[in-house]
C-alpha cells in the first residue's frame, strides 16, 4: 500500500516495525532544546530537554516529558518547583554538558534562583514554575508547572535538535 506524495510503503501491522518508523519520524522533527533544572535535598539537578512546550498562557503553563529512570527525576518528583531554560546556539555548550556529563553544575553558568531553582546564566530565557501535575506513564512523565518568576536573556538563534544534532532555523524565502 502505497502513501499519496510519496514512494515509501505505509507499514501498518508488521510486529517491530512501528517502533524504528517511530525513532525516524522524530528524527525528521526538528525540537527547540531547553535544559530543566530542580533542586532536591540541596543538590542541584538538571537535563536537556525537546519536549518542553507552552500549555496555556493565562495562567501561564509549559510542560515537559522525561523518563522516570532519569537522574534527574528523584529530584523532579520530590521538589515544587522547577526551571526551564530556552537555549540559542550560543548555548550549544551547555546542551551537551546537560546532556551527555554527570558534572553539569560545576563552574560558574548557574545560580541558586527564585524558589532554589538552579537558573542558568546567559540563555536566551527561563522560567521557574510551580509543578502543578505529574503524570506518570509506565517509565515516563509528563510533568506540568505554572510560571511563578522568569526573564528574558539576549535574542538569538534558537537551538534546535533535529536528525541526532543541533542546528538553527534558516529563514525561507516566503512572505506574510
Amino acid at each position: 500500500m502505497s502513501n499519496p506524495g510519496t514512494t515509501a510503503p505505509v507499514v501498518t501491522s508488521m510486529p517491530g516495525a512501528h517502533a524504528e518508523s517511530f525513532r525516524e519520524v522524530f528524527r525528521r522533527h526538528a525540537a527547540g532544546v531547553a535544559i530543566i533544572t530542580a533542586t532536591y535535598d540541596g543538590v542541584p539537578y538538571g537535563f536537556t530537554a525537546t519536549s518542553v512546550a507552552s500549555l496555556s498562557a493565562e495562567p501561564p503553563r509549559f510542560t515537559f516529558n522525561m523518563a522516570r529512570s532519569s537522574s534527574s527525576w528523584p529530584a523532579v518528583a520530590n521538589t515544587n518547583f522547577v526551571g526551564v531554560h530556552m537555549l540559542s546556539t550560543e548555548n550549544e555548550g551547555l546542551a551537551n554538558r546537560f546532556a551527555r556529563t554527570k558534572d553539569r553544575f560545576t563552574g560558574d553558568h548557574w545560580e541558586p534562583g527564585p524558589e532554589g531553582v538552579p537558573i542558568l546564566r546567559d540563555v536566551a530565557g527561563w522560567l521557574v514554575g510551580r509543578i502543578s501535575m505529574r503524570l506518570s506513564f509506565e517509565n515516563n512523565a509528563v510533568v506540568v508547572a505554572e510560571v511563578v518568576a522568569g526573564t528574558i536573556g539576549s535574542d538569538g538563534a534558537p537551538l534546535l535538535y533535529h536528525g541526532g544534532s543541533y542546528g538553527t532555523p534558516t529563514a525561507t524565502d516566503y512572505v506574510i
